[in-house]
């Protein structure tokens, strides 16, 4: 079973989100996802200052089975990027929820975390 840390809000397209001390929110795929997907080789992210939007199509990683779309948990304005998967995407195998974070955003409205799914709603949602 993939790990879904209980801190983080989830989407049910496997992307995830924590909301950091100082307001920002920090995002990034699942462990579930990333075996999926396999070897990760190439990531394309968001560029800094980019308004998202909630759900919208953020960025994109390929592996070695297939290309996918990552989306935006919530809205708001992309406030950095994580450089190292530019040279090292294959972070997002071995750390998803540690080096293999994708991008930070500053939230539009952070009460919209409420409508994500909880650890426990995201692997009840990969189970079925």
């Amino acid at each position: 079973m993939s790990e879904s840390p209980e801190n983080l809000r989830y989407l049910a397209s496997h992307e995830w989100v924590k909301l950091e001390d100082d307001g920002t929110a920090t995002v990034g795929i699942s462990d579930h996802a990333q075996d999926l997907l396999g070897d990760i080789v190439f990531v394309e992210l968001p560029e800094v200052g980019q308004q998202l939007g909630a759900e919208e199509e953020a960025a994109v990683v390929e592996s070695v089975k297939a290309a996918s779309d990552v989306y935006s948990p919530i809205g708001g304005k992309v406030i950095e990027i994580n450089e190292k998967l530019l040279d090292e995407p294959d972070l997002v195998n071995g750390s998803p929820y540690g080096d293999g974070w994708f991008f930070k955003i500053q939230p539009n409205d952070v009460e919209s975390l409420k409508n994500l799914l909880s650890s426990e709603e995201y692997t009840n949602s990969q189970e079925s």
